[in-house]
């Protein structure tokens, strides 16, 4: 589930983090000077928590007009739509970038401005989820020798962001964006922070996370911000989820790892024939390998006990790479948290080039 790190520029190849990972930095940084308010309760950051059906633990989600859906395209609206859909909006918006899986349905729901990253096959350039869905980028997947690569967003996509923000109205921008440790697209937004000051006050949050670990976070930011809080409330409120916040994925294959070089051939090779199942997880902004079970229901069913083990959490999402068994996944899930509680996206380009086809996850926050 590692995108490759790349230069803030829309048109830049992706290239690996070399040296040693700088230290992760917690604290959003801000183009306006401003006292930090405390954070604020577990309970305030997110919907309230529901009792589980067994007494096991809780969660919390976004409501939903369907469940156990996944989204589609996220094509982004129009700057014109966005600006009459906010024109008397309240509080801050928030933005985050396509990495985050968030189904388009609840984005729109919630007026999250989503920044997409661009993909390369070959030499063809699609900019994620606007010109090319999930469903769209695992066909090409299935009948490409070579892996697509990716690129961070570039600094004018995220001042475009704030600038739509600044027309409907909002009093300021929280933008949170994937780990720094795994991509340049938070350079970008800081950047385009800078370009943008004097014209509306932004706040921008190292989400130390992927997926939808991140899209979690902004979703809980966004109901936040529909509250009319200020930025410096929502910014903190985000802050405060990035510890709390757990994300584990099971990858089917080791294939994609192989192509990018993130396992050797031999390993692949074993791997497969042994049939394991590596589950990885985000802890302190990478990736690591959490644990290898031998079989894909054994897999599945490790992830579930790893809810269960948890006790009480909020917010829990699922996340698949065209898996086809997601209802299985989250019927191991229902006990424990109702299906109506849950949020299920797909993964796309960003996360899916490197996690492979079949790649299913979880991603939730932990009680403060």
């Amino acid at each position: 589930m590692t995108p490759p790190t790349t230069p803030p520029t829309s048109c830049s190849r992706a290239t690996t983090r070399t040296g040693p990972r700088p230290s992760p930095s917690r604290t959003p940084t801000t183009t306006t000077p401003s006292s930090r308010p405390s954070v604020l309760t577990s309970r305030a950051l997110s919907m309230s928590r529901c009792p589980s059906r067994r007494g096991r633990t809780s969660c919390t989600s976004s409501s939903r007009p369907e469940t156990g859906t996944t989204s589609g395209s996220a094509r982004q609206p129009p700057r014109s739509e966005l600006t009459s859909r906010g024109a008397d909006m309240a509080g801050p918006r928030v933005v985050t970038d396509s990495s985050c899986d968030l189904p388009a349905d609840l984005a729109a729901e919630l007026d999250i401005d989503v920044v997409p990253l661009t993909i390369r096959f070959g030499a063809e350039e699609l900019v994620d989820r606007r010109d090319l869905s999930p469903k769209e980028f695992w066909a090409r997947c299935s009948t490409s020798p070579v892996l697509p690569e990716t690129a961070a967003p570039s600094p004018g996509a995220f001042e475009d962001a704030y600038r739509r923000a600044a027309d409907a109205g909002a009093d300021g921008v929280v933008c949170i964006t994937i780990s720094s440790q795994l991509s340049a697209t938070g350079q970008a937004a800081q950047m385009a922070a800078k370009s943008v000051q004097g014209e509306i006050a932004v706040r921008t949050v190292d989400s130390l996370t992927v997926t939808m670990g991140l899209g979690m976070m902004a979703a809980s930011a966004a109901r936040l911000a529909a509250e009319g809080r200020s930025v410096e409330e929502v910014a903190a409120a985000a802050e405060a989820l990035v510890p709390r916040t757990r994300v584990y994925g099971a990858l089917d294959t080791l294939e994609n790892l192989k192509k990018g070089g993130r396992v050797g051939g031999a390993q692949a090779l074993i791997g497969s024939m042994l049939s394991i199942k590596p589950i990885i997880e985000v802890r302190n902004g990478v990736v690591e390998p959490e644990s290898r079970q031998r079989t894909r229901s054994r897999a599945l069913r490790y992830l579930a006990d790893k809810v269960r083990q948890e006790g009480e959490i909020e917010n829990l999402a699922i996340m698949h790479g065209d898996a086809p068994d997601l209802d299985e996944f989250i019927e191991l899930l229902e006990p424990l948290v109702p299906r109506e509680r849950m949020v299920v996206g797909d993964i796309g380009a960003v996360i899916g080039a490197h996690a492979g086809p079949r790649v299913i996850g979880m991603a939730y926050q932990v009680s403060g």
